[in-house]
């Protein structure tokens, strides 16, 4: 705040309005601050009393009373490569003027760490305004590593509606995975629940979740109870199976953490399934060999929820990753040979 100031009109400010002259002069008054000011009597010129549409002549003093300090300049949006703002808008999958989803590439965080930039979903957001004021706002995030379907918010409104229909579960999220073995039964539901490792250990330990027996959270400080969908949709022998995922519950790492502890972590999951071992067939070890991709072989595939503002159902599908199709095409996987929603008969 200011204290009281005396400013003696210029010439070359002669003939003005008072209250455009002080506007300029003080870019943090409002048009209502002046006003008032004026019918207050704390601002006054050469001692007198003024209205806000007084012309101010050379020579004239303005007394202005303490005002609030100016706000920061706003810092300038770090600049977007012109390749990763193709790279986002070339992952829109479907808008409207309220929602964006994008099919996120595997590999691209959905938001930004120490050292990463702007390179992740939040930071290339000023590539998504598409004639908006603001970038749109994400409202639920995937793994860095997984890919798949992803929604923006285009408003603050829209941005709380769709943030409260995750919190409640009134969205419907699939995810695909290929992964180690075949689970038996081939479907079902995991309740396992799961506790942050703890230390910082080169292994990841601190950011690696741990499995809890359901008999056991109750008892294990910083467990949280986790839920599960599974479906086998098809597979290779008994060395590796294509899986419908649905997370009942959101933890992180769940669905990773979930098959691994069920004995059938995702292909590709070195943190899980061990990127050192070969899967032989016995229904553990994150890699295949061969032909196949060591990358993640996680994707979020559809989602459907009830849209906040038309309160039409929406459904969205997200083609696979490369690495993905790749993997599909060797196993002799092919995406339409599945139903979209296994588990609609059994509910």
């Amino acid at each position: 705040m200011s204290g009281v100031q005396v400013i003696r009109i210029a010439a070359e400010d002669a003939g003005q309005r008072l209250d455009r002259w002080l506007k300029k002069r003080f870019p943090q008054l409002t048009q209502g601050a002046v006003e008032k000011m004026c019918r207050k009597g704390e601002l006054r010129v050469d001692g007198g009393r003024v209205k806000a549409n007084t012309r101010i002549e050379a020579g004239q003093e303005v007394r202005v009373p303490p005002l609030p300090d100016a706000p920061a300049p706003k810092a300038e949006a770090p600049r977007i490569a012109l390749n990763d703002a193709e790279m986002i808008q070339a992952a829109v999958i479907w808008k409207d003027q309220h929602i964006i989803a994008l099919n996120k590439p595997p590999g691209l965080p959905s938001q930004g760490g120490s050292g990463q930039g702007n390179r992740h979903v939040d930071g290339l957001g000023e590539a998504l305004k598409f004639g908006y004021k603001e970038k749109p706002k994400l409202v639920h995030r995937l793994d860095k590593d997984t890919s798949g379907i992803l929604l923006l918010a285009r408003t603050d409104r829209v941005a709380r509606a769709l943030s409260e229909a995750f919190r409640h579960r009134s969205t419907r999220k699939i995810y695909w995975a290929a992964v180690a073995g075949v689970p038996n039964p081939r479907m079902g539901t995991i309740r396992f629940g799961l506790v942050k490792a703890g230390g910082h250990g080169r292994g990841g330990e601190g950011e690696k979740m741990v499995a809890v027996h359901p008999r056991d959270i109750a008892s294990t400080e910083g467990a949280k109870r986790a839920t599960t969908d599974y479906a086998v949709l098809d597979n290779l022998a008994q060395r590796t199976s294509w899986c419908a995922l649905v997370p009942i519950t959101g933890r992180t790492h769940q669905l990773r953490a979930h098959m691994a502890e069920l004995g059938h972590p995702i292909v590709g999951d070195g943190k899980y399934g061990g990127s050192g071992q070969e899967n032989l067939g016995d229904g553990w070890g994150a890699q295949l060999g061969g032909e196949i991709s060591r990358k993640l072989h996680l994707h979020a595939r559809s989602i459907s929820f009830t849209h906040p503002i038309t309160r039409q159902a929406v459904h969205l599908t997200a083609p696979l990753p490369d690495h993905m199709k790749r993997t599909w095409k060797t196993l002799g996987w092919h995406e339409n040979d599945v139903p979209a929603d296994p588990f609609e008969e059994q509910e």
